[in-house]
């Protein structure tokens, strides 16, 4: 059990690095494509890259089902979609597609104007957000998450506030805004993946939001395959790497993991995202940057320090 255990952890923290260094990845796109159509592709490419995971979860679960499994073994995660009614997924797909095409493009448009390193902890906001807003559906909040809250707050000031009020960094603004659609979304899929198959639903709403930020792009930006083929290094990371593979990692740790590690490690990418946008973008070392990306940080595990303690005594 201890090994598995350690080996999910791995797996979380390798997670946390493709998506920190995904947020690289955006950032040079975007010097030759839209971002709605960087989006659309990476989204349409990551939907696609999760189709055979779900071809094999299903065949699992078919085999389950033909030895005599009990029947919450073959239901459970990884049971194949087949079979469930289609309207739950298509409510609940597009309804996570929306609000994910929503945060991707305000996260992909802001990020032509700040760092990646900035834009990781700034997106990174939801870790407190969602407990916060668990509230208004009768969750209880404890003082962690307030202390959370407090912290993540001053880190969110001391990496975007102007140094004088008349240059606000409208990148860092456009990031912010996404981090609460970013928190929508983390709600909407905790609600509707304990009714559908998680995979499944995953690849469905990567297809809704890159149809929505491929329609997008056709109206607002100018597409030709020379600036395809130029961004297709970063697309290719984004789509594959970090929809694709990190997913698949999230998925297949999450179940040897308790949530409270899993959150603090999945934390972790805006630190990787700051450390990728230092190495690969030569992106400035401030002390100002250093000091606000430890306090969201600490902000963020703070929030699951009541899981953390409930997990002990259990």
């Amino acid at each position: 059990m201890q090994k598995k255990a350690l080996r999910a952890d791995g797996m979380l923290l390798l997670t946390s690095i493709v998506w920190g260094f995904a947020f690289v990845a955006q950032r040079v796109g975007m010097e030759h494509i839209g971002p709605f159509a960087f989006n659309g592709i990476r989204f349409a490419l990551g939907s696609l890259s999760l189709l055979p995971l779900i071809r094999i979860l299903g065949r699992r679960s078919r085999q389950m089902a033909q030895t005599g499994a009990p029947a919450s073994e073959a239901s459970g995660p990884v049971a194949s979609a087949q079979g469930r009614c289609r309207r739950p997924l298509l409510v609940g797909s597009l309804a996570a597609g929306a609000v994910l095409f929503v945060a991707a493009s305000l996260q992909q448009i802001g990020i032509q104007y700040t760092t990646a390193g900035k834009a990781g902890f700034l997106t990174g906001l939801y870790v407190v957000l969602v407990p916060i807003a668990g509230i208004a559906f009768g969750h209880k909040t404890g003082l962690p998450t307030w202390l959370g809250a407090v912290l993540a707050a001053a880190g969110m000031y001391a990496l975007s506030a102007p140094d004088n009020l008349g240059k606000v960094n409208p990148g860092d603004v456009l990031v912010i805004i996404g981090a609460f659609f970013w928190t929508a979304h983390v709600l909407i899929i905790d609600h509707f993946s304990r009714r559908l198959e998680p995979v499944t639903l995953a690849s469905a709403q990567f297809a809704w939001c890159a149809l929505f930020s491929l329609v997008a792009a056709v109206i607002s930006e100018p597409l030709s395959f020379e600036a395809i083929k130029l961004a297709a290094a970063p697309i290719l990371y984004g789509g594959l790497v970090s929809v694709g593979v990190g997913y698949t990692l999230q998925v297949v740790a999450q179940r040897d993991a308790p949530p409270a590690h899993a959150s603090i490690l999945m934390s972790l990418e805006g630190a990787f995202a700051t450390i990728g946008g230092i190495l690969l973008l030569a992106e400035p070392v401030e002390l100002r940057s250093i000091v606000g990306s430890l306090l969201m940080l600490t902000g963020m595990i703070a929030t699951q320090w009541d899981v953390i303690v409930r997990g002990k005594a259990v």
